[in-house]
Formats: structure tokens, sequence, C-alpha cells
């Protein structure tokens, strides 16, 4: 016989119970662990997206800064003129010098056609009405006179205004004003005005004269003639930007036989001091992939890039870089020629004597050896070569888009497994809150059946009492 007390114990065991919070607690302990998985690799391999990518920019931003400092320029160091007062040189932006040391000499300076008017006049006096043509290469153009800019001042207007090529401007001295006529340098700028008939006053302004009026010739237009490096050029202008590459020779004052050797500097030092520039700025590009690929050890997580096939790519790449042939000719070819070498961690060091004797020995051979006025396949020089091998790792087909791209469909994997580990949570829920539903309708009838029950055992109780 079972007593009230006993049925009451095995009922009230199912009543009380907390069936939202169980449900919470049996999905979170189903959640939590592959959360907690797939974030974990979430986060790997987000690091390794974001080392890959540090590499990658620290490769492009070391082979623009390394095209940047072997600009040619800091190898020939500063232009040198035997004779500044002669002839001055400068770089031209953007360019690399080359086949210096040149030899200038200066024949003749370019030239403008230049006329100043025969009489003064007085400020304000009128010139007179009518009109004049200015006749260049680039064709004839017309200056009018009339009662509005009838003055020496409108006059000059007038003539800048045409565009032809021909500025005018009034000099003053203790005689009063007058007109200056000027063309541009060159022969081929020459020019010639001519009145209309229509005033005699106008005719003062006439060039060549007509008639005994007319103004009067300071300069004729001619071109500069020079020699370089024995071959004779002419030049419309005292600038001169195509007779040695990548320099700019001024003229200043004609010598006919005297020579001008134009020239780098070249100070040794320099050299010296862009290779070991080169050295830093690799070792820490090289430093940063050995922590990033360092392997663990002894139960300490490695770098983000261990056992990354591009990393080591990368790496072994910027290794070659010192054997790799940098010219075809003369007896330093290469880093390793000059004393660059590979210490056992990959960073680079510089064997100072033999890099010392090497300069000393052939200073422009070095020069043209890390950076040549144009790169080719066999004289690519450091900068080429190292370009050439970030073109080469960054191939769309090469191994390091390769694992930005590997890399880059795992992170999206790994977005969708997150989403399916929580839409199975979801679907967990959904079971449990199911069956615990059922459960407590159970439940409610068990309470509903033990009431009854205790009903009838108080009844029984009772009438037995009596």
């Amino acid at each position: 016989m079972v007593t009230n007390s006993g049925i009451s114990n095995v009922i009230s065991g199912f009543t009380g119970v907390n069936s939202a919070q169980l449900v919470n607690d049996l999905v979170t302990a189903q959640l939590q662990p592959k959360q907690s998985e797939v974030r974990n690799k979430q986060n790997l391999n987000q690091a390794r997206i974001s080392a890959l990518a540090s590499a990658s920019s620290a490769l492009e931003t070391f082979s623009t800064a390394l095209s940047e400092v072997l600009n040619g320029r800091q190898l020939t160091g500063n232009l040198v003129s035997t004779r500044g007062d002669l002839v001055a040189a400068s770089f031209i932006p953007g360019q690399k010098p080359q086949g210096l040391p040149a030899t200038v000499q200066v024949t003749q300076l370019a030239s403008a056609q230049t006329m100043v008017s025969a009489t003064s006049l007085a400020s304000g006096a009128p010139v007179g009405e009518g009109s004049l043509t200015i006749t260049t290469a680039a064709g004839s153009f017309n200056v009018t006179i009339d009662s509005t800019n009838n003055s020496l001042t409108g006059l000059r207007d007038a003539i800048n205004g045409t565009n032809s090529g021909v500025t005018a401007s009034i000099v003053t001295d203790n005689t009063g004003s007058r007109l200056v006529m000027r063309g541009a340098e060159g022969a081929a700028n020459s020019f010639t005005v001519t009145g209309s008939g229509g005033s005699a006053a106008l005719d003062a302004f006439a060039f060549p004269p007509v008639g005994g009026a007319g103004m009067n010739s300071v300069t004729s237009a001619a071109n500069s003639i020079v020699q370089v490096n024995g071959i004779q050029l002419t030049n419309s202008s005292n600038q001169i930007d195509t007779a040695v590459p990548g320099v700019r020779i001024n003229l200043l004052t004609a010598a006919p036989g005297t020579n001008v050797v134009i020239s780098g500097d070249q100070p040794t030092s320099s050299t010296k001091d862009i290779v070991n520039e080169f050295i830093k700025a690799y070792n820490d590009l090289r430093g940063a992939l050995n922590s990033a690929t360092a392997p663990g050890v002894d139960g300490t997580s490695g770098g983000p890039l261990a056992g990354e096939r591009a990393a080591r790519d990368m790496m072994r790449a910027m290794a070659s870089l010192t054997t790799k042939q940098l010219s075809d000719s003369g007896d330093y070819r290469s880093l390793a020629d000059i004393g660059v070498r590979t210490n056992r961690d990959g960073t680079l060091s510089l064997d100072n004597a033999r890099f010392d004797r090497a300069l000393a020995a052939d200073p422009e051979g070095i020069a043209r050896m890390l950076e040549p006025a144009t790169p080719t396949a066999g004289n690519p020089g450091l900068a080429k070569a190292f370009e050439d091998v970030k073109t080469s790792l960054k191939d769309p087909n090469g191994s390091l888009i390769g694992a930005q791209n590997r890399l880059n469909k795992i992170a999206t994997d790994l977005t969708k497994l997150m989403e399916k580990v929580e839409e199975d949570s979801a679907k967990y829920r959904e079971q449990l809150e199911q069956t615990f539903a059922a459960m407590d309708r159970q439940l409610t009838v068990l309470r509903s059946t033990q009431s009854y029950i205790e009903q009838q055992v108080s009844v029984w109780t009772n009438s037995g009492d009596n």
C-alpha cells in the first residue's frame, strides 16, 4: 500500500521545476564550447590575415623607399662645374643623370631681339593714332592706337595684349620715357614692326626703321651654340635639358675655347651610407618576418605566420638579393661582391673592410651596379632587383596572393560555421522548449491526480477513524 506521504514524495519530485532556466543552461552548455572553438579559429585566422597584409604592405613600402633612395642622384653626389661663372648645372626633376663627367664649351649665348624707341616722351604725351603690325614666325598681329589709348602706356598695353610673343615695357630716365620691345630667345623668334602710314608719329616705333624713323636695335635674336663632349649643339635657349641626360645646363657667359667640366662629386661616404641604410631597412623587414614565422616552443604559441608558405617564399626571395647579379660588367656584380653578408637569422651585415677596398677600387662601378642609369634585365640594379622580387611575390598566381585568397576564404567559411552553430543551437533550444512544455503539461496532470488522490486518502482515513 502506498501511503499519502509516499505518493506525495513521488509527485513532489516533479514540482517546482524552472524549465526556462534549465533550457538556457542546457543550450549554453551545448553552444559555448562550439562557439569558443570557432571563435578561436577566427581569431587565429584573422591574425594571419593581418600579419600577411602587414608583410605585403611592408614589402611595397620597402620597394618604394628603395627606389626613391637609389634615384641615381645619391650616388652621383652634387653636380660640380669647374667654371661656375660660365656654366651652371642642376638635376632635372624625375630623371637620372647619365654620361658624367661632361665637357661643355660655350661659343655663343642665345639672345632675344630687343629694341628701344629712339626718342623720349614726356609722361602722358600722345604717341599718335593709327596702327602697327608686329610680324613674327607665328604670324601678323595688329596694334591699334586711338583716342582711348593714345599714350606710351596705352601703346605698351596694346602690344602686350596681342599675345604675339613680343612684350613691351617702358623705361624712364632723366630725359623722359621710352618704349622697349623684346621677343623670345632664339633666332627663330625675330620680329618686325611696320606702321600703317596713318600716323608719322607711330613710324617712330617701326623696325627696321623706315625713312630714318624707327626704333634702335639693342640685341638681335640668336641661338646658343655649345660643344658638349666635342659635339656642337644649337638651341634657342640658354637652358639646355637635352645635352646630358638628367642634367640641366644653364649657359651664363660665352667663352669660346674654354672647356667647362660638369661632374658629380660622388662622395664615397654617400655610397656606403646608402648601402648601410638598405641593410638596416632590410633587417627591419626580415626581423618582422622572423617574428611572424617563429614556431611555438615549449607549449608557447608561435608567430601568426608560422608554417605559412607565402612568408617562407618571401624570405627566400629576399635572401636571394645578396647573390643576384645586379650588373653584367666589372669586378663587382652583386651585393656579396662588395661585402654584404647574410647572417644565420637571415638578416644582413656589411664587411666594412671588404666594402672599403671595393669602393676605393671602383666607386663608379659600384654606383652603376647599385643603380644603373637605365635598368635592364642584365643590369637591373638593386632597386629594380627588389622590384622584381615584389612583383613576383604579388603575382596573381603567386604564393602571397594565393595565401591571402585562401585565408579570406577560411574567414568566410568560419563565419558561415559560426552561423551554423547558432542555427543548430536555436533548433536545440526549440526542441528543449517543446520537450519541457510537454513535461509541464504532464506535471499539471500529475498535480491534479495527486490532489484527487490526497482527497480520497483523506476521506478513507477519516472513515477508518470512525
